[in-house]
């Protein structure tokens, strides 16, 4: 009874996240208004839309405490990191061509390389940095300091947005007008945020209000998701690294897929691509240096068992060879289409496969483990600081 409870948490918790994400979505699209196309995706959108990832690492980390809330923690960082480049551009791909929007969708080279190799260097740092079995502040600080200058960077190359954005708005003060007409409790009750807080037009005062409760509803989803996680665990008597890898990872990032397909409608498809890569370099530096930062200098050091070390070597090593596999795919074939979609969801499918094959101790599975470690070892025979 409580597995079905629990699985029916989980799914409750990822429709109040997509719920409470179409109001920040509508929030931070207007206060980044004056950023370029791209930049906003990178920067803005995916901060935003990667909250509640971030969330759930601190939930993890404070709940479960030390060694289990870290492998849950990262579980959900890494896999959210592996959806949104395999699952979000397929979805996005599908969606606008399916719709008749158009027949491929094609991002920017510039975008790629600068949010690709970005992502990979953040990986690589990420891969060197948790070889040890005992983690401080520094670690999260590093990893902080990694994504601040990245922020940094695309800050610097924005260029201010034309008068586009303004036609934007102007179409949608239409459709708020419109779901005004619900009601207050009806819409704080079915979630509908962004017409309790913006009545006539968004400002920077209701958009910021609108903004900050949104984070709080998502806030709370999250919670609510880590204790479904920890129940469902405990139920399968199933490691919770195993449920956060492809559960909670899923259902963090729903925000990043709502968001990245209403910009492909739009055709602003440099947005959709960049936010879901922009996304997953918040998930792999703030979202996990933050909590982990936060958590040690509280508590002091994080040491990892045995078992958590082997599966948080296997998941970094198969979240770089995953997001290299997505980038060829992209770089490939810049115009991506159907078969573009199809590669990469079945390139989602093997990761699953093998945290299923993985937590049920699988032959096959645990081959690939092996062939993992062995990696894993000639990586740390290159850390210099052991």
């Amino acid at each position: 009874m409580w597995i079905l409870i629990s699985i029916l948490l989980i799914v409750l918790c990822c429709i109040i996240i997509w719920r409470a994400s179409d109001g920040f979505e509508a929030a931070s699209e207007y206060l980044g208004r004056n950023l370029s196309e791209g930049v906003r995706g990178a920067t803005i959108n995916a901060i935003g839309s990667s909250m509640p990832e971030l969330f759930t690492t601190l939930f993890f980390l404070f709940v479960l405490k030390d060694k289990d809330g870290f492998a849950g923690g990262i579980g959900t960082t890494a896999g959210s990191a592996i959806f949104n480049g395999m699952i979000i551009p397929a979805v996005v791909i599908l969606v606008v061509v399916i719709k008749g929007v158009t027949s491929h969708v094609e991002v920017s080279k510039k975008v790629l390389l600068r949010d690709g190799i970005s992502l990979l260097i953040c990986e690589l740092v990420l891969i060197f940095l948790l070889g040890d079995a005992s983690l401080n502040w520094t670690h999260g600080l590093i990893l902080m300091g990694l994504y601040a200058v990245y922020a940094i960077y695309m800050l610097s190359s924005m260029k201010k947005a034309g008068a586009e954005e303004d036609d934007e708005e102007e179409e949608d003060e239409d459709e708020d007008e419109d779901e005004a007409d619900a009601g207050f409790f009806m819409n704080l009750i079915t979630l509908n945020l962004e017409p309790v807080f913006i009545k006539d037009k968004i400002n920077s005062k209701n958009g910021w209000t609108l903004l900050i409760f949104a984070m709080l509803v998502i806030g709370g989803a999250c919670l609510l998701l880590v204790k479904s996680c920890e129940w469902l665990g405990d139920e399968l008597n199933i490691p919770i690294y195993f449920i956060a890898v492809i559960l909670a990872s899923a259902a963090t990032s729903v925000p990043d897929t709502i968001l990245s397909m209403k910009d492909a409608k739009k055709g602003n498809y440099d947005d959709a691509v960049s936010n879901a890569l922009g996304s997953n370099i918040f998930d792999v530096c703030f979202a996990l240096g933050f909590p982990l930062f936060l958590f040690t200098i509280i508590y002091g050091p994080i040491v990892m068992s045995p078992d958590t070390i082997q599966n948080v070597a296997e998941l970094r090593i198969l979240l770089f060879i995953f997001t290299l596999l997505a980038f060829i795919i992209y770089i490939v074939k810049p115009k991506m289409g159907i078969v573009s979609a199809v590669l990469l969801l079945l390139i989602y499918v093997v990761f699953t496969v093998y945290i299923f094959g993985r937590s049920a101790d699988s032959e096959t599975a645990l081959q690939v483990s092996q062939w993992l470690q062995t990696i894993n070892d000639f990586v740390e025979t290159l850390r210099f600081w052991k």
